[in-house]
């Protein structure tokens, strides 16, 4: 059993940076076993993948954050980031954290665990 807790969101102006982290208490197995992924959603539209790391350290990135977000993890702190540079107005979503054994993946549905989403606004 993970348990995943989200926080860093708030209101940034286009152009700004957030860093968002997600803290993982896991029972049994270890925290660094487990994949973490970032996806987000927006008012009335689906769930997007965001990024994702896998428990060797391989990233993973969506198209529409490629170049601006960079994702990492800290197993010591059971912790894993999301950087978010360059923000747009797009950006604008909740942002959820999820994780699932070793292998990171780009589809929501493949993640066991979620947390409770952390909200990002960007403004124009």
């Amino acid at each position: 059993q993970v348990q995943l807790v989200e926080s860093g969101g708030g209101l940034v102006q286009a152009g700004g940076s957030l860093r968002l982290s997600c803290v993982a208490s896991a029972s049994g197995r270890t925290f660094s076993f487990y994949a973490a992924g970032w996806f987000r959603q927006a008012p009335g539209k689906e769930r997007e993948f965001v990024s994702a790391i896998n428990w060797s350290g391989a990233t993973y990135y969506g198209d529409s954050v490629k170049g601006r977000f960079t994702i990492s993890r800290d197993n010591a702190k059971n912790t894993v980031y999301l950087q978010m540079n360059s923000l747009k107005p797009e950006d604008t979503a909740v942002y959820y954290c999820a994780a699932r054994p070793s292998i990171s993946s780009w589809r929501s549905n493949d993640y066991d665990y979620w947390g409770q989403g952390t909200q990002v606004t960007v403004s124009s």
